[in-house]
């Protein structure tokens, strides 16, 4: 998320080391990881307490799918296998349902030919 590698932490802990010095530092540290447990503590009893709210039809609900990166590969990077068998055969499926194409399978165009429009969805 924040992209910190070896280096970057060891630029930190040396600007912090300046900045508050050998004695301070210490202090500092203990009570930034017990500021980040608190959170973590909070985050998890809102997360159990949203769980219990939406009740038991939503017992599989994961949490990570509301981030937005997560959505984004999950509902529209990531194709289902059966999604993948029509893609392969969309010149079969759109050939057996006519030019309307129906299905909702993605079909292949062929070189210079328009895409479909619908004036409906417009």
């Amino acid at each position: 998320m924040f992209d910190l590698s070896v280096t970057k932490l060891l630029v930190l802990a040396v600007i912090a080391l300046v900045v508050f010095g050998p004695k301070e530092l210490p202090k500092i540290a203990s009570q930034a990881g017990r500021a980040l447990r608190d959170l973590r503590r909070i985050a998890e009893g809102a997360k159990q307490d949203l769980r219990e709210g939406l009740g038991p039809e939503f017992e599989d609900f994961d949490f990570d799918d509301l981030n937005p990166r997560r959505f984004v590969q999950k509902h529209l990077l990531d194709e289902p296998a059966a999604t993948q068998a029509n893609v392969s055969n969309a010149g079969t499926v759109a050939a057996a349902n006519g030019a309307n194409g129906s299905t909702g399978a993605r079909a292949t165009l062929e070189d210079g030919a328009d895409p479909p429009f619908d004036l409906e969805a417009t």
